[in-house]
């Protein structure tokens, strides 16, 4: 079959409506520790892990992996304060527009307001930086300005979750986000790297979100051979014992960047300790200049934000989440790969190229890495959740939207997708007359790129009515907040570990 030609896609589609890894420690790979998102990777542990641990020990990797999702945002607040005011920059950064009344949700912090579309529109390049992309950052900052930034190293939905979490910090710190590319961590190294914004649709979150934000690529060139040196917090090493060094990203290498690290305090944690240091370790080498340099005070940036939180842990699950509200419900998908979704969907179920695309359901299936989290199960099989479990979670969506929204979407109108290769699992679902996304068949990859897999099944997940997805999978958690926040749809998330996890 020949593969979606997306140069033939019609206009966005309507509705008539209103793989991600936890990034842990090398440490727990053979221990089988379950974090709120299991480790996606060729991990050699047994199924039945939990037998090689005693209930103390188990005890322990819980309290020390949730210890890991714990560091305070109100903390690294303060933390700035540590840092020796090398640039006399203006006490306010550049002012953005105001978010647009389509979003209902109050907004974070922002500055003053600035047409920003106008200015797009007037210049080819951001207005928070100097000019186009220059082969060395600091040629490109205006002094003005105060900017934040942050590395990824995790799979890609860990990684939207760091992002959001670096903008978020950026609004409450009065900063302009740097963005960095996505790196193809679960995709195979090898596989190019992707920006923000060929993924999310950037001059649509400023607008919406009242927030500035700017990419790597646009403030440096990314053809620059220059390695610079930078002074950063490294906030991995204070918040875990078993590494003793910053978070490793391979963003550096392609933004061609030479970091000192300076080891943040342990009273950055959510629950400190009772003391707070008086003043800050001394910054380590550079490890190709080997330069030694205090974090920087213009570029304030940190090697790790994923486990940042303003309250708790897994805050992304929570109503009430900042990083969501604020910043990671803007992001929106590119108009190519909105496109590319409507074409997928409409193959998907038969449908003409200019048809309207219905109303329907999406199914996220997570099995594979997860099976190295089923300490509770008895058996093997016993683990996830079986087919007629998922189909329960299904008509209870049905159910709520033919009661909440007068919407009947009938079996034929369920999407699945999943990583399970099991041809049989495939054949019981298709028989309830669920549709399947076989990117095999449609050679996505081939087509598109490495990346589109991936993507293409997160839009698809977040542009249905209604959801179910798989308990403690990042991926699942943020296709069931964008069909909640998005389309005010109906949700549901299929618990699974051991047997009849899923009863009610």
């Amino acid at each position: 079959m020949d593969p979606l030609d997306p140069e033939k896609a019609p206009a966005l589609h309507n509705h008539s409506r209103s793989e991600s890894r936890v990034p842990l420690l090398q440490f727990y790979d053979s221990f089988a520790s379950p974090p709120d998102s299991p480790l996606s990777s060729t991990v050699s542990s047994p199924i039945h892990a939990r037998r090689l641990l005693s209930p103390v020990l188990r005890r322990l990797f819980f309290a020390l992996v949730f210890s890991l999702c714990a560091v305070s945002l109100a903390a690294l607040v303060t933390l700035t304060s540590f840092v020796p005011s090398t640039h006399p920059e203006s006490a306010a950064s550049a002012p953005v527009s105001q978010p647009s009344p389509e979003d209902s949700h109050p907004i974070a912090p922002v500055h003053d307001t600035i047409d920003y579309e106008q200015t797009q529109a007037d210049a080819a390049f951001s207005p928070y930086v100097l000019g186009p992309p220059t082969s060395r950052f600091r040629d490109n900052l205006r002094n003005d300005t105060k900017y934040v930034t942050s590395w990824i190293s995790a799979g890609w939905t860990n990684d939207v979750m760091t992002y959001a979490n670096l903008i978020y910090l950026g609004t409450i710190t009065d900063r302009v986000p740097i963005i960095a590319m996505f790196t193809p961590s679960h995709i195979g190294g090898d596989a190019e790297t992707i920006a923000f914004g060929d993924v999310f649709d950037v001059p649509r979150f400023t607008k919406h979100s009242g927030i500035p934000i700017i990419e790597w690529h646009q403030v440096k060139d990314p053809s620059s051979g220059e390695l610079e040196d930078l002074g950063c917090w490294d906030i991995w090493e204070a918040v875990q014992q078993n590494e003793h060094f910053p978070r490793n990203s391979a963003v550096l290498s392609h933004l061609g960047l030479d970091i000192s690290y300076t080891k943040a305090p342990a009273w950055i944690k959510l629950i400190p300790n009772y003391e707070r240091a008086k003043s800050i370790g001394d910054p380590l080498p550079s490890p190709q200049h080997q330069a030694l340099l205090d974090p920087d005070e213009q570029v304030l940036c940190y090697d790790y934000l994923y486990y940042v939180c303003a309250q708790q842990s897994s805050e992304f699950e929570r109503d009430f989440s900042p990083a969501w509200r604020y910043v990671a419900r803007h992001f929106r998908w590119t108009e190519h790969i909105q496109n590319l979704t409507s074409l997928y969907i409409r193959h998907a179920f038969d449908l003409p190229r200019d048809a309207d695309i219905p109303p329907y359901i999406a199914i996220h299936v997570r099995h594979g890495d997860f099976k190295n989290w089923c300490w509770d199960a008895e058996e093997p099989e016993d683990c996830f959740a079986p087919i007629p479990v998922i189909a329960r979670r299904v008509r209870e969506v049905q159910d709520e939207l033919r009661t909440r929204k007068g919407i009947d979407i009938p079996d034929t109108r369920v999407v699945v997708t999943s990583d399970e290769a099991d041809e049989a699992w495939w054949a019981e679902a298709q028989s309830y007359g669920w549709v399947k996304i076989d990117h095999d068949v449609m050679q996505t990859a081939e087509t598109y790129g490495r990346w589109f897999p991936v993507l293409l099944d997160a839009a698809i997940q977040s542009s249905g009515l209604g959801f179910v997805g798989t308990d403690r999978s990042t991926y699942s958690v943020l296709s069931r907040r964008r069909v909640e926040d998005w389309w005010d749809g109906a949700t549901r998330m299929v618990k699974w570990g051991r047997k009849d996890a899923d009863a009610h």
